[in-house]
């Protein structure tokens, strides 16, 4: 029987809850300004974004491994390599490490004879989307 009344007394707060917080917002305006220049960086990314193409281009993975061992062979390859780009993609449960944005897979693997001088287990990937 308590019980019973608790519940009610519940059920009839949380009404009243909703009922005047909804009340309250309902009459609020709010307006957001925001920079031009945000909207112009925001129509660069988008035009940037739509014209990479992943299914079309080579890369090279150089590690896989633990979250702290990628970023280490990152820098380290960054540092000998700044004209090829590098990223770290998270497959679950691992980390890799992909170098490269080849167009072909000529040129993917002449990078490919020169890198594995240093890292020997690297090999030729093609990502899907």
């Amino acid at each position: 029987m308590l019980f019973q009344k608790r519940k009610k007394h519940l059920y009839t707060l949380i009404l009243l809850t909703l009922f005047v917080s909804n009340f309250t917002l309902s009459g609020q305006n709010i307006t957001v300004e925001q920079d031009a220049k945000f909207e112009q960086l925001l129509n660069e990314k988008r035009k940037v974004n739509s014209s990479i193409a992943m299914n079309d281009r080579w890369k090279i993975q150089i590690f896989t491994g633990d979250n702290e061992n990628s970023k280490k062979t990152l820098l380290a390859f960054k540092k000998e390599n700044k004209n090829i780009d590098c990223s770290i993609f998270f497959q679950t449960p691992v980390y890799k490490v992909w170098v490269g944005n080849f167009k072909t897979r000529i040129e993917a693997e002449r990078n490919l004879k020169d890198i594995k001088l240093k890292y020997p287990n690297a090999f030729l990937i093609k990502p899907n989307k």
